[in-house]
């Protein structure tokens, strides 16, 4: 076979981070009753609270913000869209938001399947832009640790993907090189036009079936699809 080693995105990928997210951020804007503080129902505040944060994410992506400010602001900014709420509140949120989500363990379709085919013919790794403490927790939580020998997180080193400095540190933990890796992920421009710039093939995972003008190596836009183009 030609590839040996296959890094994978965590988030989107194979921790389905919408639904863990979505269910984390209702439970607690029950717990603190910010419909009625707030004078905003749940699916307002989500609808701004997705969109700054995307916003935020971006910009921690091309090191324009750091981590501390990026867990902070999207919430400041969420809730102040609909008016005052006193910074205690805010921070208890953020601090409750970092604790409960990374513990749900919600998975995209089709990932254990995959990687319990995948796993005794390759080795199999994670390289993320996701926080190393809330990394592991996803991991080990929902049962996806077991299948993984290198985990790197973009904050373990400072870069973040689609940097190609992460690309090759991954690579070198886990003595690859790049004619044997194959990284498969869900956003392109990240994962797989990342991958692509550091002389890596990838696998675009595109389930919403975007329309794209890239060239990936392989597309699917069901993780179960990997299975016929790397099985045996």
């Amino acid at each position: 076979m030609k590839y040996q080693h296959l890094f994978f995105d965590l988030d989107h990928t194979l921790w389905d981070f919408e639904t863990n997210s979505q269910e984390a951020l209702l439970d607690l804007y029950s717990k603190h009753r910010l419909a009625d503080r707030l004078e905003a129902p749940v699916e307002d505040f989500l609808n701004t609270y997705y969109q700054i944060n995307d916003e935020l994410w971006a910009q921690y992506r091309e090191g324009l913000l750091s981590k501390e400010a990026l867990r902070h602001l999207r919430f400041q900014r969420a809730f102040h869209s609909f008016g005052p709420l006193d910074e205690k509140t805010i921070a208890q949120f953020e601090k409750e938001y970092m604790l409960l989500a990374p513990q749900k363990t919600a998975l995209m379709p089709g990932t254990l399947k995959l990687l319990s085919r995948l796993k005794p013919h390759y080795k199999l790794h994670i390289i993320t832009n996701g926080f190393a403490e809330t990394q592991a927790v996803k991991l080990a939580g929902s049962g996806l640790s077991p299948f993984f020998d290198v985990v790197l997180c973009s904050d373990q080193i400072g870069v973040n993907k689609p940097e190609s400095k992460i690309f090759v540190h991954a690579m070198n933990l886990a003595q690859a090189n790049r004619k044997s890796s194959l990284m498969i992920g869900d956003n392109l421009q990240v994962d797989v036009m990342g991958a692509k710039k550091a002389g890596i093939d990838q696998v675009y995972y595109n389930p919403k079936k975007l329309e794209h003008s890239q060239k990936p190596t392989f597309e699917v836009t069901a993780l179960e699809e990997i299975i016929p183009l790397l099985c045996p």
